[in-house]
């Protein structure tokens, strides 16, 4: 993970200041904010030709050229520090608003906030007030949800593996943990050979409380999620014996084998690989990714792919469910104030976007162009002409890039439904509403997720890394229990404390 130092968050005001207070919106620049819009985004694969048919039928939806930077989403928490670090913020960017480098910027009046702007419009305006708030930075809307489902973490195992050694699906930790044992211990590919294991976690390019592996499992055992109510006080989560207790265990798996060895460096790009190959037989991630993997062993063989179960959160060894929720969105569409410096030129952004999350936006974001790589069938997009590379182009353009711009696109909402080619793959996503629907019941919320504390803005590049990579060390055997605490204390020492007080102060206000 590349950290940058505290002269780019530094630049990023000052950045902030002169976009605001330093330039009196010349012609250039109003031509541009009426007839281009600039936005940056993640990518997931192959970048889409600007010229290419998905992006003119945006386009002439919405009445303005696109300049779109897309970037790797493996690059993007990086790229995104270096561009709010410069002087050329886009107009509209998809960001972490939580994150100390746009916190820092927005606060210093590089983006508008948009605290009751948005309800004027019909597809903008917040659909769900728990999310909306979750959102929020102290009281303040400085972005355009991208929805999410509220909940979608759980286990993808191979059915395979656990029919071949007549094991049932895990409903506890202690289940999980002897199903991993097994998947390494008892030769689950049926190769004779010693070379399985149990599962599969990738380098994670987020900070602690990221709805990574560890944090699903932490949440697991009763600590908190990113923060919680102890004695009175909300505590950052990695501060409880829960915590502790979580980790403790992870490490035993680590030192059996239990887990890909190579888990602190494997790319999250190739998460999928050893599952595939026969290699790994478990990932603790959202739903979704059971239906990539389907699709995975589909094309390797279609008629012998159904190799994939999921399975909900788990309970603790004493019987008691703490399900690990996600925030119901990922990350805003922020408007910087660089080129779009009046209200009129804000409310000219707003009315793009919303034309932009339309019914006729979403189906172009997530399912393409009626006729040429899709048809409707009531409420599904039946795929069309996919073996055309013309029409392939157009798949891309919306698999791995487009539907980044959706606020609603990614959950369906305004759009077709992709309806699944077989049994094994509707089956699965029939089980995604229903696990979904039970763990939701016993879901644990971040208390403190729409407070940003001062202190974390300023020394957040610093403070965030401490605690991932302490656990990192921990779990690979690198360090004792007794110096993982110590990198907690130091947490606290470099200004956790400050955080602690602060969050509580916020949250209390």
């Amino acid at each position: 993970m590349t950290i940058f130092s505290r002269r780019h968050v530094a630049l990023a005001a000052s950045v902030a200041l002169l976009a605001v207070a330093g330039c009196s919106g010349g012609s250039d620049d109003q031509g541009q904010a009426a007839d281009e819009l600039t936005v940056m985004a993640p990518l997931f694969g192959t970048a889409p030709d600007p010229g290419g048919e998905l992006q003119q039928a945006v386009e002439k939806l919405i009445g303005k050229k696109l300049k779109i930077t897309w970037v790797p989403n493996a690059e993007y928490g990086d790229k995104s520090n270096v561009t709010l670090a410069s002087d050329k913020i886009p107009d509209v960017m998809v960001v972490n608003e939580k994150g100390p480098s746009f916190v820092k910027a927005a606060e210093a009046g590089a983006f508008w906030d948009l605290t009751g702007k948005l309800d004027k419009y019909p597809n903008l305006k917040p659909a769900n007030e728990q999310t909306a708030k979750n959102t929020m930075t102290n009281g303040k809307t400085y972005g355009i949800y991208r929805v999410r489902p509220l909940l979608r973490s759980g286990i993808v195992i191979r059915k395979d593996w656990l029919a071949k050694l007549g094991l049932k699906e895990p409903q506890t930790v202690d289940e999980l943990r002897a199903v991993a044992k097994a998947f390494t211990e008892q030769d689950p590919d049926g190769n004779g050979k010693k070379d399985t294991y149990g599962l599969i976690v990738p380098k994670w390019p987020g900070n602690y409380a990221s709805a990574s592996p560890y944090d699903v499992i932490e949440t697991w055992f009763g600590a908190p999620n990113g923060w919680g109510e102890r004695d009175g006080k909300l505590v950052p989560g990695f501060d409880t014996p829960e915590f502790l207790a979580a980790n403790r265990w992870l490490r035993g798996w680590v030192t059996e084998g239990l887990v890909n060895p190579d888990f602190a460096t494997l790319d999250s790009a190739n998460w999928n690989d050893a599952f595939v190959q026969g290699k790994g037989g478990m990932i603790i991630d959202v739903n979704v990714r059971a239906t990539q993997l389907l699709d995975l062993f589909k094309e390797k063989n279609p008629k012998d792919f159904d190799k994939v179960t999921l399975v909900g959160n788990l309970k603790r060894s004493d019987g008691q469910k703490f399900s690990y929720p996600f925030t119901g969105y990922n990350m805003v569409m922020a408007i910087s104030k660089q080129h779009v410096r009046t209200e009129d030129q804000l409310a000219q952004v707003l009315q793009t976007l919303d034309k932009l999350e339309s019914k006729e936006g979403s189906i172009l974001l997530t399912n393409g162009i009626e006729g040429r790589n899709f048809k409707a069938e009531g409420e599904f997009a039946v795929p069309l002409n996919q073996d055309d590379p013309k029409i392939k182009a157009i798949q891309n353009d919306v698999d791995k890039a487009f539907i980044q711009l959706g606020t609603r696109a990614s959950v369906g909402l305004g759009a077709y439904r992709l309806r699944p080619a077989d049994e094994a793959s509707r089956a699965m996503r029939d089980k995604f509403d229903v696990l979904m629907n039970e763990d939701l019941k016993t879901a644990v919320f971040n208390p403190a997720l729409s407070v940003i504390a001062p202190t974390a803005v300023s020394k957040g590049q610093t403070l965030d890394t401490i605690i991932p990579d302490a656990r990192i060390k921990y779990l690979s055997g690198a360090i004792t229990e007794d110096q993982l605490k110590a990198q907690i204390k130091r947490w606290y020492d470099a200004g956790g404390t400050q955080i602690a007080q602060e969050v509580n102060d916020l949250v209390a206000k």
